[in-house]
């Protein structure tokens, strides 16, 4: 297969100046779970060329239900290796770089990349080390795009976007400004996230039939659907793909 032929359908909406953009840009991306993998892909499958994927879990039994590249076959194996082979299934030539780390603040590796991507993804769930990344991001100067909390919710066509200070009803962005103010520290520049404007539903209303002690890594399992945690690695992509569109 010509590769004109694999991005016909996305040059002929987006134009040939972003998909050289596309080409040439570099991105990372923090975490490749529920979120994460559908935006690796979304961006991969779009065009985008060159993406550095982070995450230090193995694939697990309950990625099935939401995880894209969660399948039996991949069992084990590290996300990002799993996720890889995927990408690379789609398009042969993508430039796609792995790193099986989790991301920490004290991990200067990490760290030190950063100011040498055009977009950061940030995917991941820790409260301190999502404050680390996003200040560390605006610090460099790179521009970041951060997925707020999108469990125990049911409804995609509630996913919304807006910056950072805007976002409201989130647990998450809520701990994470807390987590700000107690640190004396706030984002060096404007941080666009994706969030829902649905009400989290309660652990103690889901399904009464569910175990609620169930816990996952000593951490309480909160329920989490593909429909949602889809539509937010999407509409992630969607934002970096809409900025080098604009400015390509």
């Amino acid at each position: 297969m010509h590769m004109d032929e694999f991005f016909s359908r996305s040059e002929a909406l987006l134009g040939e100046k972003t998909m050289e953009a596309l080409r040439t840009k570099r991105v990372i991306l923090f975490g490749v779970g529920g979120v994460g993998s559908w935006c690796a892909e979304a961006l991969v499958r779009t065009g985008l060329s060159h993406l550095t994927i982070v995450d230090g879990d193995t694939v697990q039994a309950s990625n099935l239900n939401r995880q894209l590249p969660a399948t039996r076959e991949t069992m084990g194996m590290p996300k990002v290796e799993a996720l890889k082979a995927r990408l690379l299934a789609i398009n042969p030539e993508a430039d796609i770089v792995t790193i099986p780390e989790f991301y920490h603040a004290d991990n200067e590796n990490i760290n030190f990349q950063l100011s040498t991507f055009n977009f950061i993804i940030d995917a991941i769930d820790s409260v301190n080390d999502k404050t680390d990344l996003i200040i560390n991001a605006t610090r460099a100067r790179v521009k970041i795009f951060s997925s707020m909390g999108a469990a125990l919710r049911f409804d995609p066509t509630q996913v919304r976007v807006a910056e950072f200070w805007d976002v409201k009803g989130d647990a998450l962005a809520r701990a994470l400004r807390e987590r700000m103010k107690k640190l004396g520290v706030k984002p060096y520049k404007k941080v666009r996230c994706v969030y829902s404007l649905e009400q989290a539903v309660r652990m103690q209303d889901a399904d009464r039939s569910a175990d609620r002690t169930q816990t996952e890594n000593h951490i309480p399992v909160k329920g989490s659907l593909m429909q949602v945690t889809a539509v937010f690695g999407c509409t992630l992509a969607s934002q970096v793909i809409e900025d080098i569109r604009k400015n390509s």
